[in-house]
């Protein structure tokens, strides 16, 4: 076929990519020259032991952060020097590790407001809110995704740990970001909330309209829902490959499971 090709074996370029990111808060250097790469509609999660520097990480991408040096790079476009607002309308949704809901509004209202967000709809004090029909029946219908359907009438402080944690991807959802970034979703949950959330995650990924960037310290938890893994220590990116190969690196046994440990 000599120089053509067709355009379905053209390499894509990564959703998001950063490049030597680097940040440094006095002495200490938190994330260090970090290159990775996060391909459209997959699920790469971001490990390493504590003050490894996943969370800083996450803020660089979403804006919380300015870094020292290098690069974000969102859809080909340098987002490097953007606020997390403007970056939250080209479609980076972020979660935190504390929940971030309206408590005294319903499960449902919670979810309008995002939706009417997105689609620029201010609140007019002169019209209910009852007619905005057509955003609650996409906020039910987006409920029902995260499985709180049953709960849509009632107060956001009235749910579970658990509940307002599959709120909070609810009302990420309801902004429609191409990317969502899932800081350990899983964290304060009991055992027993656990496998909804990964259910949940799960869906969103099989669903293909969206990529995930995810921080979580469950290790066996990312191996079942990771397309790969970028493992930090210090700040460093020493490994970012497929989980059954993460699993199985020396250097991530001895910086993040204490050696020994093996999983897959």
């Amino acid at each position: 076929m000599g120089q053509y090709r067709w355009e379905s074996d053209l390499a894509k370029a990564p959703v998001i990519e950063t490049k030597d990111l680097t940040i440094r808060f006095g002495g200490n250097v938190a994330v260090n020259t970090v290159n990775l790469q996060f391909e459209e509609y997959s699920l790469k999660s971001i490990i390493g032991p504590n003050g490894a520097g996943k969370t800083t990480l996450f803020n660089l991408i979403s804006g919380q952060y300015k870094p020292t040096s290098g690069q974000v790079i969102f859809d080909g476009q340098d987002i490097t020097g953007l606020d997390p607002a403007t970056r939250t309308k080209l479609g980076i949704g972020r979660s935190f590790q504390l929940t971030n809901i309206f408590s005294t509004l319903s499960v449902l209202e919670n979810v309008r407001l995002a939706l009417q967000s997105k689609a620029d709809v201010g609140m007019v004090f002169w019209r209910h809110w009852r007619s905005y029909f057509k955003l609650e029946d996409q906020a039910y219908e987006l409920l029902k995704q995260v499985l709180l359907e049953d709960r849509w009438a009632d107060e956001a402080n009235t749910l579970t740990h658990g509940e307002k944690r599959k709120l909070e991807i609810a009302i990420l959802l309801g902004l429609d970001p191409k990317v969502l970034l899932l800081d350990e979703p899983t964290a304060g949950m009991s055992i027993e909330e656990v496998p909804a959330i990964l259910k949940i995650i799960q869906n969103i990924k099989a669903a293909r309209k969206r990529t995930i960037l995810l921080v979580e310290h469950k290790f066996d938890m990312i191996m079942n829902v990771s397309d790969s893994i970028a493992v930090l220590k210090d700040g460093r990116l020493i490994c970012d490959d497929v989980p059954e190969a993460v699993s199985c690196n020396p250097e991530v046994m001895e910086a993040y499971l204490g050696g020994g440990m093996k999983y897959g």
